[in-house]
C-alpha cells in the first residue's frame, strides 16, 4: 500500500473519530439532568429521589446490555445465554426479596390476598395470550419496554417508532381495561401458592427450578460453544 493510501486512510480516520466525539452532547445531557433534578428537589423531593434511582437504573442498564428481549432471543439466534442468566439471578434476588415482603403481609390478621404485593393477580388464559403476543412484539421490534428506552438514549432512532408503538397501545389498553375485566379478568380465579403450601415451601421450590434453568442455560451456551468449534 502506498504512502498517499495510508495517509488517505488516516485522515478519514481521524475525521470520522471527530464526527463520533459525542462530549458535548454528554455533557448537555448531564446539564438537563441536573437541571432537573433541581426542579424536583424545590418542588417534589419524593420525584428528585426517583429520578436519581431511574437516571441509576438506567446507566446499569445501558453498561450490562440488560434486556428481557436478549435473554430470550441471543439463546436462540446465536447460542449465548449470559443475559437469560443475568434474568435468572435476577428472578432469585426477587424471590427472596417479595418472600420477606409477603411474610409480613401475611403475618397480619384478616388480609386479603389479593393486596399482597408481589403477586401478578389475577393469572388466567389473558394472561398467556397478553405473554405471547408482547414476546412476539419484542422480538419483531427488538428491544422490550427497558431496552428500547435505553438504545433511544443509544441514538437508536428506529427505536422511537417502537415507543410510538408501546405509547399507542398503553393509551389503547387504558381505554379498553374495563371491557376486558368485566370479560376475563374479573372472573379469574387468584391462585396463591403460598396459601396452599405455605410461603416457605413456595420459595423453595421456586429458588429450586430457576437455580435448575440456570444449570440448563449454562450447559446450553457450554454445548454450543462444543459443537461451534
Amino acid at each position: 500500500m502506498s504512502s498517499s493510501r495510508i495517509e488517505e486512510l488516516k485522515k478519514r480516520r481521524r475525521e470520522y473519530k471527530k464526527k463520533k466525539n459525542q462530549v458535548i452532547y454528554g455533557l448537555l445531557c448531564i446539564l438537563i439532568a441536573l437541571i432537573i433534578l433541581i426542579f424536583f428537589i424545590y418542588n417534589n423531593s419524593l420525584y428528585s429521589s426517583f429520578w436519581i434511582i431511574g437516571l441509576l437504573i438506567g446507566f446499569v442498564l445501558q453498561r450490562s446490555r440488560f434486556c428481557f428481549t436478549a435473554s430470550f432471543r441471543d439463546p436462540i439466534l446465536v447460542g449465548s445465554t449470559s443475559i437469560l442468566k443475568a434474568v435468572i439471578v435476577a428472578f432469585i434476588i426477587s424471590t427472596i426479596g417479595f418472600g420477606f415482603v409477603q411474610y409480613k403481609y401475611l403475618t397480619c390478621e384478616n388480609i386479603n390476598i389479593a393486596d399482597i404485593p408481589g403477586q401478578l393477580s389475577p393469572v388466567g388464559i389473558h394472561t398467556a395470550i397478553g405473554a405471547v403476543l408482547f414476546g412476539i412484539g419484542m422480538v419483531v421490534s427488538g428491544g422490550c419496554a427497558s431496552g428500547t428506552l435505553m438504545r433511544i438514549g443509544e441514538g437508536f432512532q428506529l427505536q422511537l417508532v417502537v415507543l410510538i408503538g408501546f405509547i399507542v397501545g398503553t393509551i389503547l389498553g387504558a381505554r379498553d381495561f374495563n371491557f376486558w375485566d368485566k370479560v376475563v379478568i374479573s372472573k379469574t380465579s387468584i391462585i396463591y401458592f403460598p396459601e396452599i403450601i405455605g410461603l416457605p415451601m413456595a420459595m423453595i421450590i421456586q429458588i429450586t427450578v430457576l437455580i435448575a434453568l440456570y444449570i440448563l442455560a449454562d450447559w446450553y451456551e457450554k454445548h454450543n460453544n462444543l459443537m461451534s468449534m
